[in-house]
């Protein structure tokens, strides 16, 4: 009697990094909203951690959670691997997970910035490395095997302000490396950045910043997470996306102008020959 066969999930499955809490937890459960089965990445979020777990769950059954240090080198090799061994496959992965402390120009250090892109960009580049392994490895068994990363950036990258200066300096490498991934990684690996409005990190905003930054636009033309977690599905389900980033764009007030938007220049003067000298010859 010949050994049975393994059997290919046909539920595919997801890790999301920093899938606990806020943007990362609500993307979490659209994809299971939409029948992906995740793996829920976090750090500390131990009880956040579960309920997504448990809400994920309700909506597509399986999920699981997966605890990480991004910013240990060893931890980050071995999470993916880790996933691959509890769910058997893994067919996509969105590194949602972010490091994100104020800095200034003033108060910058390599401490700092060097933490910053362990967990920012680092790790999104060997977590994406590891999957484009796995669908190398499952391609002798499954010939049609693909996979897609789903960088989260960041519109400050195109609407820059002085402040946060390291995490913003990861978020610009991990958009060259969004680049570079796509093409080193293709065509078995589609990379593909989605850059949320600033307004989606309101929970780390503080005081009146975040009364400015809410009050700053009107109340139907404020951007809520569903833009970015349908930017990221859109990104997960269509094949022709990669090595670009979908950018969730906002609608200022007409009376503000876009903060990329160099004010108007008035239109130059008509040029007028100067008068000739009057004067005796």
């Amino acid at each position: 009697m010949s050994a049975p066969l393994p059997q290919i999930a046909t539920v595919s499955t997801v890790l999301v990094t920093g899938a606990a809490k806020r943007l990362g937890r609500e993307i979490a459960l659209k994809l299971a909203a939409n029948g992906w089965r995740v793996a829920v990445h976090y750090r500390d979020s131990v009880e956040e951690a579960r309920q997504t777990v448990a809400d994920c769950s309700r909506l597509t059954p399986g999920a699981q959670a997966f605890r990480s240090n991004l910013g240990n080198e060893t931890a980050v090799r071995h999470l993916l691997p880790t996933v691959i061994e509890s769910f058997g496959q893994v067919d996509a992965v969105v590194n949602c997970a972010s490091t994100f402390e104020h800095d200034t120009a003033a108060t910058f250090s390599f401490e700092v910035m060097e933490k910053h892109m362990r967990s920012n960009a680092g790790a999104a580049i060997l977590i994406s490395q590891a999957l484009h392994t796995h669908i190398v490895e499952r391609r002798k068994t499954q010939p049609d095997a693909c996979g897609v990363v789903v960088n989260l950036l960041d519109q400050k990258l195109w609407n820059q302000t002085p402040d946060f200066v390291s995490y913003t300096l990861s978020k610009a490498a991990l958009d060259a490396a969004n680049s570079m991934l796509a093409l080193a990684l293709r065509p078995l690996v589609r990379v593909v950045g989605v850059a949320p409005v600033m307004g989606q990190h309101q929970p780390l905003l503080m005081g009146e910043k975040l009364e400015e930054r809410s009050a700053s636009l009107p109340e139907n033309h404020r951007v809520t997470d569903l833009d970015t977690k349908a930017a990221v599905l859109l990104a997960l389900k269509e094949g022709s996306i990669t090595g670009t980033t979908l950018l969730v764009e906002e609608e200022l007030p007409k009376d503000k102008p876009h903060a990329s938007a160099p004010a108007a220049e008035p239109p130059p003067a008509p040029f007028v020959p100067p008068a000739r000298r009057q004067g005796r010859r």
